[in-house]
């Protein structure tokens, strides 16, 4: 019997180690998707909108990304339901029209979430790419700032230094490019720096208002990730018509819906439609200081790659506020410290005492973990989906272990 206990609890460490190795792999592959999604879509939309000629129009993409995106989720969904269509359609009439109350609660951040799509071509097609990926770090600050007045979240003194360090990044960053703009715009180009600094700062604002009022609004859903995915798109998908009536309407009615549309603008709004989803999914296997490294490494090479693409021009001042705002990323994604002596499930069995009976004080402690600093902001809204119930599968797990620890004291 004692032999059959050792076989087994080594095949579950076995198991264990297997496991362990497929997540660092993942992980790996998360990095890697991170910083190539990060990186291509900025210089895609930079490439596409510089290019000589009349461009497509941005409000048109906006729209045609949010129907992909809907068109993808209602796939997903169906393969759940196992190609039932039925079952599909009773699942989403009764998400979408019997529970209206919860599906209007999402028009405010689709409503955000599409402003700040239709923002961020403007900002891109104004600067500079490496310039654009820089200053769009500020959403962190806004995220951090909407979390502490709206969430009551707290903050610790290293993530504070890190978004003072983030502003006076974003700060020489802007000094810099007042001085010297990028060739091209000198050339007599139609872009407008101050017209994309304008839009690239409501972009960060509605971006962290955005997050912290959809994570709010998370808490307590039952809805999978492609449901509300679906209810997000056709707030946005209609938004995004309205919007593409008001700015391009006679514009759109007269060349029509899909002009100036080639090859390369399909792979922007295929990256910016599936590249959310592709992210959203491979983040449940990186954590936050994967994705701050991601973030941090996809300045680099959209600074690299500027420089051979668009000419840019890369001077020490530069280098420090870049260099500041990537540090700051980094910082800010370093998980907090815990003041307590518990800081992971992992530290339980270092509790252990040999006293017949249960302490309620410890038990009450040990159902309260400290919780982490705010995240990193999402890249998505799908993003935000998946690590709400991510959190909630590890807090599952947590309790189970230690449900598991505490029936086993003396």
């Amino acid at each position: 019997m004692g032999a059959g206990t050792h076989n087994q609890a080594s095949g579950e460490n076995t198991a264990s180690r297997g496991q362990s190795e497929v997540n660092k792999k993942l992980k790996y592959i998360s990095l890697a998707v991170l910083v190539v999604q990060n990186a291509s879509l900025i210089l895609s939309i930079r490439y596409v909108r510089t290019l000589p000629g009349e461009h497509f129009f941005a409000t048109s993409a906006v729209v045609m990304a949010e129907v992909l995106k809907v068109s993808t989720c209602l796939v997903l969904i169906l393969i759940q339901k196992r190609f039932s269509v039925k079952d599909t359609a009773l699942l989403l009439l009764d998400a979408i029209v019997f529970q209206y109350k919860d599906t209007l609660k999402l028009a405010i951040p689709s409503l955000i979430y599409t402003l700040q799509n239709n923002l961020q071509y403007i900002a891109i097609s104004n600067l500079p790419a490496a310039t654009f990926q820089v200053t769009y770090q500020l959403k962190i600050l806004t995220t951090a700032l909407f979390s502490v007045l709206m969430l009551r979240k707290s903050l610790s003194r290293v993530q504070w230094i890190s978004l003072l360090l983030l502003f006076t990044g974003v700060g020489i960053v802007q000094v810099q490019q007042d001085q010297k703009k990028e060739a091209s715009v000198l050339d007599g180009s139609d872009q407008n720096y101050v017209a994309g600094l304008i839009a690239v700062v409501i972009s960060c604002l509605s971006s962290g208002f955005a997050g912290v009022y959809f994570e709010k609004i998370l808490k307590g859903s039952s809805a999978s990730v492609w449901v509300r995915n679906v209810q997000l798109g056709i707030f946005g998908t209609l938004l995004g018509l309205l919007g593409l009536w008001w700015n391009d309407g006679a514009a759109v009615a007269e060349r029509g819906f899909l002009f100036g549309y080639t090859g390369l603008v399909w792979c922007v709004i295929f990256n910016q439609a599936f590249g959310g989803l592709l992210v959203a999914v491979v983040v449940k296997y990186a954590d936050n200081i994967l994705k701050g490294f991601a973030t941090s490494f996809s300045i680099i090479i959209s600074t690299v790659l500027s420089i051979y693409l668009f000419g840019f021009h890369v001077d020490l001042v530069f280098t420090v506020g870049a260099g500041l705002v990537i540090g700051a990323v980094y910082m800010y994604s370093l998980p907090k410290t815990a003041s307590g002596p518990l800081s992971s499930p992992s530290s339980l069995p270092s509790l252990a005492s040999p006293r017949t009976n249960r302490d309620p004080a410890m038990e009450a402690f040990l159902e309260k973990v400290p919780e982490g600093c705010v995240p990193s902001p999402p890249a998505s809204y799908t993003d935000l989906l998946l690590k709400a119930q991510k959190e909630e599968e590890e807090q599952e797990e947590e309790d189970k272990d230690k449900g598991a620890w505490l029936s086993q004291r003396p």
